[in-house]
């Protein structure tokens, strides 16, 4: 890391500090209020949607991969899931648990084993009421987990002979499809598991990023910002793995280009614990710095309005952005670095 990068980093996060938690990075001149008017009904509604968004918004019909994760899903006891699979043509059996292999699709890095032992203590005193899913071995006899790895372990912990489960007949495809959809909607999933999830389905099935999200749920924009999560520095990653870092902040450490600065600017919010609006306020003066001085008339003076204008567009389409403004007139530049940055950012501003 160099002095010079080390240098610019700390000169940006101290304009942080000049400001509290919740005042914007420049507030608009009121003589300049026309510049930015209409930037949210350009835009699109939120850009992102949490990692937890149901996977399964639309119409149940029994056939197709979401269906196989229906019945899984279904509230009730055994004996009422037994029914429910039966109308789908699905069956429920008692498995013994060594003939259950492990999901090589499972996305998960890590379980919390804590919560395995607290869940191990409640299948001993209540059973797994929430059958598993599982799809047919290569072996006879065998089965391959889909969904309910936490309790498959559970009960092992616990001293279970068998479990129950729901028997699907799915392709290796559908399969990892049902793992990340159970994965999704868990509130603590890791951005990194899931983004690897999405890049494994894009390179294992060459589904596309459209695909991928009529098969999960999750918007495309969400789906390539997860995807491009993966091109950040070795270590910026970890922090990610780690919990260090979320998924927001990464978002933001995106828009930076030099992978110096990321690193170095990635290290000092996991160090100081940065919040989502500060760390915006760094990358933001690395990104436009103001050079020269602050009133009008100063050589390469940035206008407030302008910084606030370009910080919102950027913050929005998860790109650089550029806007050059002079009296009121000016051009506004949108960087991209792939074809998908520019499907996906033509398809934002289109929308109504």
């Amino acid at each position: 890391m160099t002095l010079a990068a080390e240098n610019t980093v700390e000169k940006a996060a101290e304009k942080v500090g000049e400001k509290t938690m919740d005042k914007p990075l420049d507030r608009p001149l009121e003589k300049r209020k026309a510049l930015g008017r209409g930037l949210e009904s350009l835009l699109p509604g939120p850009r992102v949607v949490a990692g937890n968004a149901s996977a399964s918004a639309g119409p149940r019909t029994g056939e197709g991969p979401s269906a196989a994760l229906d019945s899984a899903a279904e509230p009730g006891t055994v004996a009422e899931i037994q029914a429910a699979a039966a109308r789908r043509g699905s069956s429920v059996l008692q498995l013994k648990l060594d003939q259950i292999e492990p999901n090589p699709y499972q996305t998960r890095s890590r379980v919390d084993d804590g919560y395995l032992a607290q869940l191990a203590t409640s299948i001993e005193a209540n059973g797994v009421l929430q059958p598993v899913s599982v799809r047919p071995g290569k072996e006879q006899g065998k089965y391959i987990l889909i969904a309910g790895e936490c309790r498959w372990k559970a009960s092992r912990l616990a001293k279970q002979e068998t479990i129950p489960a729901i028997v699907k007949v799915v392709s290796d495809q559908q399969a990892m499809e049902l793992t990340i959809i159970e994965n999704l909607q868990r509130a603590d999933l890791n951005c990194i598991d899931q983004a690897r999830a999405f890049e494994r389905l894009s390179q294992d099935f060459q589904l596309t990023q459209v695909e991928i999200s009529l098969r999960t749920g999750v918007e495309r924009s969400t789906v390539a910002n997860y995807m491009r999560m993966l091109k950040l520095p070795g270590p910026v990653l970890q922090y990610l793995q780690d919990g260090q870092l979320l998924f927001g902040q990464a978002k933001i450490l995106m828009t930076l280009d030099n992978p110096e600065l990321i690193m170095r600017v990635a290290e000092r919010a996991a160090r100081f614990d940065t919040s989502v609006r500060d760390l915006e306020t760094i990358v933001f003066n690395l990104n436009v710095p103001i050079q020269g001085g602050r009133k009008p008339g100063d050589k390469k003076y940035v206008d407030p309005n302008v910084r606030l204008a370009q910080r919102t567009l950027e913050e929005a389409l998860g790109v650089r952005v550029k806007i050059k403004d002079k009296s009121g007139r000016g051009s506004i530049l949108i960087e991209y670095k792939s074809l998908e940055d520019f499907d996906r950012v033509v398809e934002m501003l289109g929308r109504k």
